[in-house]
């Protein structure tokens, strides 16, 4: 008898080990369930960088980095972005110079946070969806940079400047064809910070009987 209460025991602490568990990796980027998964880990453990390393972002790297990007579902195929990648500091000192000039306060503050690559992605204004197709492509980008150890961080702001009338020449030189038009970048470099993850708020995601 003693044997049997002893034994429901043990399988009673079991299950509720397992309950517990169970319900922490919904929740918990470094739970069990997550790190055994790399695809996982590497969406959870993801965040945006606003301070990087003074290095250069290895060439084999970022090809495999775009490589993954453009392998990213398309619309009928049509693959209708186009991607700019600028690692020249001399292009790359121009922007900052022309963001720092235009904010009110000179505080040194940087277009793209020090990085020393910034991807620029175009969307057709022919194609309807061709936005979708390069919010497709970015994050493929984003998560393939994550996996590799590389930091990234999305970027409105020097769309904003590059897209001004007063930053024509900076724009003229990304050489996009005249059917498409900037829709966000990418900075994309080794991070020098790691920051918490922000709350998300799951109320939002309803599901509909």
């Amino acid at each position: 008898m003693k044997r049997i209460v002893a034994s429901s025991l043990l399988c009673l602490a079991m299950a509720f080990g397992l309950l517990t568990t169970s319900c922490g990796a919904s929740s918990s980027p470094s739970s069990p369930s997550e790190s055994e998964n790399p695809v996982i880990e590497t969406i959870m453990a993801r965040r945006s960088i606003r301070k990087y390393k003074p290095v250069a972002v290895e060439q084999d790297k970022l090809q495999t980095i775009l490589q993954c990007g453009i392998n990213a579902p398309t619309g009928r195929y049509r693959q209708s972005w186009q991607v700019r990648v600028v690692q020249n500091p001399e292009l790359l000192a121009a922007i900052d110079a022309r963001f720092e000039a235009g904010r009110k306060t000179k505080d040194g503050a940087r277009a793209f946070y020090g990085a020393p690559c910034l991807i620029f992605i175009a969307y057709d204004r022919g194609y309807d969806l061709s936005q979708v197709d390069c919010g497709l492509l970015g994050q493929n980008i984003i998560l393939a940079a994550q996996s590799l150890g590389l930091g990234t961080c999305c970027l409105g702001q020097v769309v904003r400047l590059m897209t001004d009338e007063g930053s024509r020449d900076l724009l003229e030189r990304l050489q996009l064809p005249d059917t498409h038009e900037l829709l966000y970048a990418i900075a994309l470099g080794y991070p020098d910070e790691a920051p918490d993850a922000k709350p998300r708020d799951m109320s939002k995601v309803k599901f509909v009987e």
